[in-house]
């Protein structure tokens, strides 16, 4: 039987790895075997990084929202809860640049929270009924639109509309399924 070379194959294997190793210190970026070692490592640790970047950016926003809720005599706990009752939703990203950007503005979310922990919803009922009267209208119009053309929307917004309408075995229909289970 005849030998069979895989040049090819097997130097565009080692150039792909050897240009990811563009750049490392020392024989990382010449040789092929430390190279790849360190590229393994490299792949391993980006991957794991997007995820704690994640985590990090959070932390530095639970802690600058907690810094302004101290100058406001609140903390921070009380301040999350007070505005999940008050029906206020915004995130803690944006929570924090307010608290940077605007105290003023961040000393009015702080009101609001304690209203709504002392059980004073006056202003904030009105805004949740409001909403609730805007959702409700958004809804209508989604639903003519919908039954215009439901080819457009997700699975998700689909599995919405047919718990809505009560249609039982949605969780393993796809979305064939689920348009002629709408119609």
């Amino acid at each position: 039987m005849p030998r069979v070379k895989g040049g090819t194959i097997h130097r565009a294997r080692r150039k792909k790895v050897m240009k990811q190793a563009k750049g490392y210190f020392g024989s990382k970026h010449r040789l092929y075997k430390t190279a790849k070692e360190q590229v393994m490592h490299s792949l391993k640790y980006s991957y794991r990084d997007r995820r704690q970047k994640k985590r990090n950016f959070r932390k530095l926003w639970i802690t600058r929202i907690n810094a302004a809720c101290r100058m406001n005599n609140i903390s921070y706990s009380r301040f999350i809860n007070g505005l999940n009752i008050a029906g206020v939703v915004i995130n803690r990203k944006m929570l924090s640049e307010i608290a940077i950007e605007n105290p003023e503005a961040f000393s009015d979310l702080v009101k609001m929270a304690n209203d709504a922990l002392t059980g004073n919803l006056k202003e904030t009922t009105k805004t949740t009924s409001t909403k609730k009267e805007e959702k409700a209208s958004k809804t209508s119009k989604e639903e003519k639109v919908a039954t215009k053309d439901l080819s457009k929307l997700t699975v998700a917004e689909l599995r919405d509309m047919a718990k809505e309408k009560g249609i039982q075995g949605i969780s393993s229909m796809k979305k064939a399924d689920l348009l002629e289970a709408l119609k």
